[in-house]
């Protein structure tokens, strides 16, 4: 057996001297123009039937040739569906790195809990694979910063999946924002808002048989098994999630800063705390964050398990300028004079509301398309990994400023804090020795 980061190593090597540094023109020139992407989906709870969704919406065009998760059960429940769903068989894998090896596979969708999807993208990245990667593309800066670089150097596409950025209605209404429909936008605010229940106190239990847990934490350092923790509620454990925002804030804030024209702010302060329920979440589930620039503003609301909405939706965004505003969220949009004063709407058909935990829609239908066009004609994406991991950055930083109770200045070059090498060791995290990505 070798070991894993031999493994690894011989990715790295082997793969080299053949399609790593194909450009998507050329890789586009390969294809014929009647051949299929090869897709592997890989973690299958909850987003990846999105996925799965999206592939069948682009079926003249893709095909889900392999499906990967260390849950068994969850293994066979989704390569039943894709067999429904594609009229067609995918083989099955338990460990991703045997879909790295596969010459037949062209592109991985990265639906697994966050801790993994840096170190995972950047392995497909150097095995040639093209990748579609679900927010956040990272766990933590340090990884953010890591995923951009390695991007670069094998040449090969990461998509994250900001599916809003593919939307067409919210392409055009940013785009009217840019040409002054509400004068000079200076003041963004995003927010979520939904009612999880609490997840208790986990118990230590034995492993599931049908999940390789050793696995499932890869990159992660090794903790015992708890009940409380998969498949979902990972999202609410620093070593493995990132809070709901970066969960849900990531979409929003996108929106917010796309439209403002911005990328890292100067300063970001950040309160909030868990005060709906007493359990192991570890993070906030009331949170509001400002990130200040010189002459504009953003801010972040999220409130994991109290439901009361803003403007009447439990998600969206509002750009604020000198002559209006513009409401913007899963449904469409609204102008408003400066008295609040609605002037136009344009209603989306298939809005999903912040209790669909799956997302299938147009957009992310939208997202695929985009992505799948990028690697067959060299079209330009819509959400590319570095810009993307501007918002992630940002709102990683967010909980930082959270986790030390202070206000952040940062170098709006790299968003790297200035001035507090406490919060600036929160950079990065630490790792199960051997798992440590690399570029």
């Amino acid at each position: 057996m070798v070991t894993r980061r031999e493994f690894l190593d011989a990715l790295a090597v082997g793969a080299a001297g053949l399609a790593l540094r194909t450009t998507a023109k050329s890789y586009a020139q390969i294809l014929g123009s009647n051949d299929r992407l090869n897709f592997a989906v890989i973690g299958l709870n909850g987003r990846a039937y999105a996925h799965l969704a999206s592939l069948k919406a682009n079926k003249s065009d893709a095909r889900i040739a392999h499906v990967c998760d260390v849950d068994s059960n969850i293994l066979k429940k989704f390569a039943d569906s894709v067999q429904q769903e594609m009229g067609e068989a995918a083989r099955t894998e338990k460990d991703f790195r045997a879909i790295l090896e596969q010459k037949d596979v062209d592109a991985v969708t990265i639906a697994t809990p966050d801790h993994w999807h840096t170190p995972m993208a950047i392995a497909a990245l150097r095995a040639g694979k093209h990748v579609y990667v679900e927010k956040p593309c990272s766990h933590n800066p340090a990884e953010g910063e890591m995923l951009v670089q390695a991007q670069r150097k094998y040449q090969k596409l990461v998509q994250m999946g900001t599916q809003q950025r593919s939307s067409q209605y919210t392409i055009e209404i940013v785009k009217k924002i840019h040409d002054g429909v509400i004068g000079r936008p200076y003041f963004a605010k995003a927010w979520y808002v939904n009612t999880r229940k609490s997840i208790g106190t986990g118990k230590e239990v034995p492993v599931p048989p049908q999940l390789d847990w050793d696995l499932w934490q890869g990159p992660a350092p090794r903790r015992p098994y708890k009940d409380n923790v998969h498949p979902y509620n990972w999202h609410w454990f620093r070593i493995y999630g990132t809070g709901e925002t970066l969960n849900n804030g990531t979409h929003e804030v996108d929106v917010c800063r796309w439209a403002l024209g911005v990328d890292f702010p100067l300063r970001i302060t950040s309160s909030g705390g868990r005060y709906q329920f007493k359990d192991d979440w570890e993070f906030y589930d009331t949170l509001v964050t400002s990130f200040e620039y010189p002459d504009k503003m953003l801010s972040w609301d999220g409130k994991s398990c109290q439901g009361m909405k803003y403007y009447g939706r439990d998600r969206g965004s509002t750009i604020m300028g000198t002559t209006g505003t513009v409401l913007i969220d899963r449904g469409g949009y609204e102008i408003y004079n400066l008295k609040g004063n609605k002037t136009s709407e344009f209603k989306a058909s298939d809005a999903a509301s912040s209790g669909d935990l799956i997302g299938r829609d147009s957009m992310t239908d939208a997202h695929f398309a985009n992505f799948i066009a990028a690697i067959r004609k060299g079209d330009q994406l819509n959400a590319p990994v570095a810009v993307g991991n501007v918002a992630v950055t940002m709102l990683q930083l967010s909980n930082i400023a959270w986790e030390v109770n202070r206000e952040l200045r940062l170098d709006a070059k790299d968003g790297r804090i200035q001035g507090d090498s406490e919060a600036m060791k929160m950079w990065g995290r630490e790792y199960e020795k051997g798992w440590a990505p690399s570029v």
